[in-house]
């Protein structure tokens, strides 16, 4: 896989790491920017476009968790893939970060082979549309449920109310969508959505299911006890 083609943009307040991390990141190829806070890291998009973003959690002024959400407000930046970098390992910390809208999170201090692996666990991602595109295909989507997908402008429409959803959540429900009345596995909800080499905490999948059912309403995704989700026609 090439990596020259990829860019990485890494925002964190402490010039020794952006310092290590840009080393390290640019050694395997990949096309680096930084910005020192969320603000600055606002501004550079549009310019760098960047396809992954590494975004400290404790930040000044905008701290990570609200430049996530800023990001995720914006369907153009729909795609961006976010990894939070923190060293704090609270869970309550790592739920804050995907309800956001992050795709991964990462501990610091982080050897940089394991940094390098998940970052192109993740960055596989671009090379794999298999989410996005099942929908397309499959003959078991109705086009005249109450809930429909609109893939040109990422955008989920509810009885005909248009609803933008963080990236997690939108895949989440693609997925469910795409074979209604089927009972998706949690394992299979990791490997499809989150990826297999990502690593992510029990209740992920738990808080994006209710975080769904809070926009879209709680009887579309029906809960398999012990064995996982779907979504009822």
């Amino acid at each position: 896989m090439n990596y020259s083609k990829y860019r990485i943009l890494i925002v964190d307040d402490e010039e020794d790491i952006l310092e290590f991390l840009s080393y390290n990141i640019k050694k395997e190829g990949f096309k680096v920017e930084i910005a020192k806070d969320g603000s600055s890291a606002l501004e550079i998009l549009d310019s760098f476009q960047p396809h992954l973003i590494l975004l400290d959690v404790m930040m000044p002024k905008m701290d990570g968790i609200e430049t996530c959400e800023a990001i995720r407000m914006k369907p153009e930046y729909s795609n961006i893939l976010i990894a939070f970098l923190t060293a704090r390992g609270e869970d309550y910390s790592q739920i804050a970060g995907f309800e956001a809208g992050g795709d991964d999170y990462i501990t610091k201090p982080i050897k940089p082979k394991l940094l390098i692996s998940r970052l192109k666990a993740l960055l596989k991602r671009y090379k794999n549309q298999e989410i996005i595109s099942s929908l397309n295909s499959d003959p078991g989507f109705d086009e005249n449920s109450d809930v429909r997908i609109d893939y040109d402008r990422y955008l989920v429409i509810v009885k005909g109310e248009e609803l933008f959803l963080p990236k997690k959540e939108f895949e989440l429900l693609n997925l469910l969508i795409s074979k209604p009345n089927k009972v998706f596995t949690r394992d299979e909800i990791f490997h499809k959505v989150w990826g297999e080499n990502i690593i992510v905490g029990d209740r992920t999948i738990d808080v994006h299911i209710r975080k769904l059912r809070e926009k879209i309403g709680s009887d579309y995704i029906k809960t398999t006890k012990g064995v996982g989700y779907k979504f009822i026609v």
